[in-house]
């Protein structure tokens, strides 16, 4: 049964025959240091063939593809994978994964279980309230309303094929190497303020635990993985720099602050969205469940620094 306490597979949890991984970012990093004891071999796609190679250091089969066309090496892999997770954003025609491989896929005779990477982003503009789940999506970016529409495409695929698809929606990532301190340390960090404005966020080593409870139950259908307490940016930032024993940057107003159009987009967004399905279901209990838990590990370990190999 599930260690709940860790969130994730318990020591006799069940094998992973062939885990593959579209889209090797720092997410699905994690979910690899997570998943490994129980898998049996694992091969991870990346865009650049040159990474592809030197995965073979870290004991991952590396392939490459940047969705532009299919590649016959993932085709092959495809084939006789048990677990996806898939990791790798929806370009301007879609999901590339699903666009060239669908069919490989849906001809997967031992594949069991899909998890896709979401992003709350789909959800929109809330003014402030609390959501769930069944909240209505109002991504106003192209790049979130893209994700509906993946996100939609997945479950499908899933229905249509007999495999569990657990779409995690996930809040603002951080963790080691991408963090507060790292920004304060190269004197990126901005304390940006806009009254009301709130943001979730989810520690990568809870998205791997999150992804690791949906694998052990086979389960199927989206989950929120975000943590406790939306919270102010500016708060975030103040609470490092304590830590850390420097000044905070001084406080900018959002209306003057000088940002690129994306970052500009975030600000759009006020929500609080609610993880209570995921603890509920899946049995999960964050290792990191508010930023100051997030922070206070990254620092008292001296993590914050970089972040971890893949063979960690």
């Amino acid at each position: 049964m599930a260690d709940e306490a860790s969130g994730g597979l318990a020591n006799d949890g069940p094998a992973i025959g062939a885990l593959t991984v579209v889209g090797l970012g720092f997410s699905a990093r994690a979910i690899v240091r997570r998943l490994r004891p129980q898998a049996g071999s694992i091969a991870a796609t990346v865009r650049d063939p040159g990474r592809a190679a030197a995965l073979a250091e870290a004991g991952i089969g590396g392939i490459a593809f940047d969705g532009a066309a299919a590649a016959p090496p993932l085709a092959a892999r495809l084939a006789r994978t048990t677990h996806l997770v898939v990791s790798a954003p929806p370009d301007d025609a879609g999901d590339p994964l699903l666009r060239h491989h669908a069919d490989d896929l849906a001809g997967a005779p031992g594949l069991a279980f899909i998890a896709y990477l979401s992003t709350v982003g789909v959800y929109g503009d809330h003014s402030g309230a609390w959501i769930d789940e069944t909240a209505e999506c109002r991504a106003t970016t192209r790049r979130n309303r893209e994700r509906i529409e993946v996100e939609k495409a997945w479950l499908a695929l899933g229905e249509r094929i007999g495999v569990p698809v657990a779409v995690l929606r996930l809040a603002g990532i951080y963790g080691p190497g991408r963090n507060a301190f790292v920004n304060l340390a190269q004197g990126s960090a901005r304390r940006i303020v806009k009254p009301g404005q709130v943001f979730n966020r989810i520690h990568v080593d809870d998205i791997a635990g999150a992804t690791a409870a949906a694998l052990e139950r086979r389960a199927g259908g989206v989950f929120n993985v975000s943590d406790d307490e939306p919270a102010p940016p500016q708060d975030v930032i103040t609470l490092a720099a304590e830590m850390m024993g420097v000044a905070p940057p001084p406080e900018q107003p959002f209306e003057t602050a000088e940002l690129s159009p994306m970052a500009r987009s975030f600000y759009g967004d006020v929500k609080r969205v609610s993880n209570a399905k995921v603890k509920r279901e899946l049995g999960l209990s964050f290792a990191c469940p508010t930023y100051r838990e997030g922070l206070a590990s990254l620092w008292q370990d001296g993590r914050w620094r970089s972040e971890a190999s893949l063979s960690a």
